[in-house]
């Protein structure tokens, strides 16, 4: 992992694993989520080692995983009653779509699974937050999803 981390310019990522940002749109529109300036679309490589995490989190945007390499990545969402558990790789597709505002996490099913992230519009920190974070939705998690803790 070592050599791609270095390959691709990946630094760590609060949300666990490493990332790189290497597309911004240069054209701005305003959100309709939050009424403010965003860049129409950004992309991300993103890679998960094994017995790393993507810790639950949301972006107010719509999300793009794609696929690119190492074992397939699942991908678990949470839309505040379900969870969703998809797994995107060579043998099952390689896209999966985390509509805006659904709490998201993820997990390589091997050594490592490397993917890029679509955020449009365009990601923004502003955007991002923790399920740690939103005591009402983590209260009602916790209550009825214990099997995904350690996404936390």
């Amino acid at each position: 992992m070592k050599e791609l981390i270095k390959k691709y310019g990946l630094a760590p990522h609060p949300e666990g694993g490493y990332f790189r940002e290497i597309y911004r749109s240069g054209i701005c529109l305003e959100s309709p989520a939050t009424k403010t300036m965003r860049n129409a679309a950004t992309h991300i490589y993103f890679l998960l080692t094994a017995g790393q995490v993507s810790r639950f989190h949301q972006v107010v945007h719509d999300e793009l995983w794609h696929f690119y390499q190492g074992a397939p990545l699942r991908l678990i969402q949470y839309d505040g009653n379900r969870i969703k558990e998809e797994v995107i790789g060579p043998d099952e597709g390689y896209l999966s779509v985390v509509p805006g505002n659904v709490w998201q996490a993820a997990e390589s099913t091997g050594a490592y699974s490397l993917v890029g992230c679509t955020v449009a519009p365009g990601f923004d920190f502003e955007d991002f937050s923790f399920l740690s974070d939103a005591p009402r939705d983590m209260a009602r998690f916790t209550a009825t999803q214990p099997k995904f803790k350690r996404f936390l």
